[in-house]
């Protein structure tokens, strides 16, 4: 299997899992419903870490534009497959999306809000302030890079690494994901963010593109300090 293919069906899973899993708390009629942050955080933690130890050995399992600029960088990847991999995981992102909608059909038209319907594909602000919801997408998302490469630096058992990296997303989205949803990847929050502008999803509202750029610069810029001062300091 190519780096791409790792990338896009990595990724496509990482979506299903994680966007899924907030579709099961905040849809109308479903099992979960109403079961919370707990849920959508522990489920995010899996939904990176099962696609992470499948295509770990084949693509790097970057899933998320922020590590792979990030990677670049500090000379931990080659700058010419960085569009490949961006490609890659904006594809699996949306497509991932695009079955999270179908997997949840009936429910879309057994969900009034609007917000509910717009948050099982993207991130938005608690309290809506452009400076502060920036800086929590940085400063999340330069713990995620700098706890990475840290921990890549640590010898453990084969498998432990990618637990828990999956441990590292469990607690940002604990602790640092109540002011933004805690996008902490560009592809993450734009590609499901394309799919739901672009689905048929009954009363869905707009896909708040005003917001949009802010997951996408924010973890970008914050996975480059974050992988340039690891790099400086180790």
């Amino acid at each position: 299997m190519s780096h791409f293919l790792g990338e896009v069906i990595g990724t496509m899973i990482l979506i299903i899992l994680g966007d899924g899993v907030v579709a099961n708390v905040v849809l109308g009629k479903t099992k979960g419903n109403s079961s919370g942050w707990i849920v959508i955080t522990t489920g995010w933690a899996f939904a990176v870490a099962i696609p992470a130890f499948i295509f770990g050995g084949i693509s790097g399992a970057h899933f998320n534009p922020a590590l792979t600029i990030g990677l670049a960088a500090i000379g931990k990847f080659p700058w010419a497959e960085v569009p490949t991999y961006i490609a890659g995981q904006m594809i699996g992102a949306f497509l991932g999306a695009v079955i999270v909608y179908l997997h949840y059909l009936p429910h879309w038209s057994a969900t009034e809000d609007k917000a509910s319907k717009l948050a099982v594909f993207c991130t938005g602000p608690a309290i809506r302030s452009t400076g502060a919801n920036f800086i929590s997408e940085f400063i999340g998302t330069f713990i995620l890079v700098f706890g990475i490469l840290g921990l890549g630096t640590v010898k453990m058992a084969d498998g432990l690494g990618t637990l828990a990296v999956g441990l590292l997303i469990w607690v940002i989205g604990l602790a640092l994901g109540g002011p933004t949803g805690y996008a902490i990847n560009p592809a993450r929050d734009l590609g499901p963010r394309i799919a739901h502008a672009v689905l048929p999803i009954p009363g869905k509202g707009d896909s708040d593109w005003g917001y949009a750029w802010i997951p996408v610069i924010a973890p970008i810029l914050g996975g480059l300090v974050g992988a340039l001062i690891f790099n400086g300091l180790f």
